[in-house]
C-alpha cells in the first residue's frame, strides 16, 4: 500500500520488518536506521533508543537488524514486534540519519512496512523533497484504541540525529575537545599516566546492594559511529573511548540467492541460510610471546579472565545481527595483546564466499562502534582476513583488512591465514 505525506493504516499486532532504503551511487552519503520508544511523546530513558549502537531494546519489541546492499539498492532493517511493545510505550517512531551529507542527495528515500513472516507489504512511504535536512522521521507506529496503525510523517531535521534525539529527551553523549593552545605559552607535556595496576582476581560480589543505594545513572547515549572503508582503514579504539570493558566483534551475513559472481560463472549454487556455516575465528600473539588461535574448530573458545583474554560466544549458522558469530575480546586486560588477527573461514555449505554481502562490527563497551562491509568476491576464496588489531604504544589501532585469500590444494584456511601473516604456527587436523 503506497501512501502520502500524514496519512495512516492500520497494520497487524504482529512482528513487522521496516525497511528503509535508498538508491546508493558515487557521491551518495550512508545513511542510518533508528526507533525511538515514546511514552506520552519522549522516551522515558535513553534506552528506549534503538540503534547501531545500541541495537535491541529492553523488552525485546525492537531490534536493529543492520544494513545490506544489493546492486545499488541499500535497505536498513528494523525488526519491531508490536505485541511484545510494553504497555505505557504509545508511539514507536522510524527515523534515518546521514552523518556524512544530507537527503537531497539521497534519491529513492522510503519506509516500508512488512510481515516479518509472510513478506507481505503492509505499508510503504515514499519520501520526496528533501533539501538541508540530515535526518528525517519517515514513519511511526501509534495505538489507537487498543490497535496498532502506522502513519506515513516525512519530517526532516537540519539539526540532524543529535537534534532529533534530543527533542524526544535523549541525552546525547558530546565528543570531548581538546582546548586549543595558547600561541603565546609553550606546550605543556601531559604528566605520565599513572601505572598499571596488578591484575588481581575481583572481589566478591555482594549478596545485594544497601537498601538506601541509589541506581546508578545511566550513562548518555552515543550517536557516532565510525565506518572503516579503503581510503580510511584504521582507528584507534582509545581515542574513540574504547579503552575498558568487554569489545564485542560481530560478523553477520545475507546469501544472495542467484547465480553471479564466481560461483555463479562455474554454473554452481550458491549457499543459502540453512546451509551456510562460517567460522569466527582469530590468531592472537600476547606480549609474552605466546600465540595461539580461537575457533570453533577444536572447541577453542578461549577465556575472558585468562589468557589468551578472547573468547569465541557460539557457533552460529543464521548470520543476523545480534546473533551470527562473535567474538569477545577483554579490553581489561589490553596490556597482555600484541596483536589480534579476526578472520572467517567457510566450514561448510560453499566453496566461495561469492554472493555473500557480510558486515562486520566492533563494539566496544564504552565509546563508539567500529563497522565495515566486506568487498565483493570474486575470487574462489574459502577464508576472509577481517580485521587486524594491533597494541602501538599501549593503543590498540584496528585496521580494515577485507581480505579474501585462496588456500592452496591441501592447505587449510588457517594455515593460509598463518602463512601470509606470519604467525609461524604449527597445524594439525580438527574438527567441531
Amino acid at each position: 500500500m503506497s501512501m502520502s505525506k500524514g496519512s495512516n493504516t492500520p497494520v497487524p499486532t504482529t512482528a513487522l520488518r521496516v525497511e528503509l532504503g535508498w538508491r546508493t551511487g558515487p557521491g551518495v552519503p550512508d545513511a542510518d536506521a533508528s526507533a525511538l520508544l515514546l511514552a506520552g511523546g519522549k522516551v522515558r530513558s535513553d534506552s528506549d533508543f534503538v540503534f547501531c549502537n545500541q541495537p535491541v531494546h529492553s523488552s525485546g519489541a525492537v531490534r536493529h537488524e543492520g544494513k545490506r546492499n544489493a546492486g545499488g539498492q541499500v535497505t536498513d532493517t528494523v525488526l519491531v514486534d508490536l505485541a511484545r511493545v510494553e504497555p505505557g510505550i504509545e508511539t514507536v517512531l522510524l527515523a534515518a540519519s546521514c552523518d556524512s551529507g544530507t537527503f537531497d542527495r539521497i534519491p529513492g528515500l522510503y519506509i516500508e512496512v512488512k510481515d516479518a513472516a509472510q513478506g507481505a507489504v503492509a505499508a510503504r512511504f515514499d519520501s520526496t523533497g528533501a533539501t538541508s535536512e540530515s535526518a528525517f522521521v519517515l514513519g511511526e507506529f501509534y495505538r489507537r484504541q487498543g490497535a496498532w496503525k502506522f502513519r506515513a510523517v516525512g519530517q526532516g531535521y537540519s539539526s540532524g540525529l543529535e537534534g532529533l534525539a534530543t527533542d524526544y529527551g535523549i541525552t546525547v553523549d558530546e565528543p570531548q575537545r581538546a582546548a586549543p593552545a595558547s600561541p603565546a605559552s609553550p606546550a605543556v607535556a601531559p604528566p605520565p599516566p599513572a601505572p598499571e595496576p596488578p591484575v588481581t582476581a575481583p572481589p566478591p560480589r555482594p549478596a545485594g546492594p544497601p537498601p538506601s543505594a541509589a541506581p546508578p545513572a545511566a550513562s548518555p547515549v552515543r550517536l557516532t559511529k565510525v565506518t572503516l572503508t579503503k581510503a580510511a582503514p584504521s582507528v584507534s579504539l582509545t581515542k574513540q573511548g574504547g579503552t575498558s570493558g568487554a569489545l564485542r566483534v560481530n560478523l553477520n551475513w545475507q546469501v544472495r540467492k542467484q547465480f553471479s559472481g564466481w560461483a555463479g560463472k562455474l554454473g554452481r549454487p550458491v549457499a543459502t541460510h540453512s546451509d551456510l556455516d562460517l567460522d569466527l575465528c582469530a590468531l592472537f600473539e600476547l606480549s609474552d610471546g605466546s600465540k595461539g588461535v580461537v575457533q570453533a574448530l577444536g572447541n577453542a573458545y578461549g577465556a575472558l579472565q585468562r589468557p589468551p583474554f578472547i573468547h569465541l560466544d557460539g557457533d552460529d549458522r543464521t548470520g543476523a545481527v545480534d546473533s551470527g558469530e562473535n567474538l569477545t575480546v577483554s579490553l581489561d586486560h589490553k596490556q597482555y595483546f600484541r596483536r589480534i588477527l579476526v578472520f572467517v573461514t567457510i566450514y561448510e555449505g560453499a566453496r566461495s564466499f561469492a554472493d555473500l554481502h557480510a558486515t562486520v562490527t566492533l563494539q566496544p563497551q564504552h565509546g563508539a562502534a567500529v563497522d565495515f562491509s566486506l568487498d565483493e568476491c570474486t575470487v574462489p576464496s574459502t577464508v576472509c582476513a577481517l580485521a587486524l588489531i594491533t597494541n602501538t604504544g599501549g593503543d590498540l589501532v584496528v585496521q580494515r583488512e577485507a581480505r579474501y585469500l585462496v588456500p592452496e590444494r591441501g592447505v587449510s584456511p588457517q594455515r593460509t591465514v598463518d602463512r601470509v601473516y606470519g604467525w609461524g604456527m604449527n597445524w594439525t587436523p580438527g574438527r567441531k
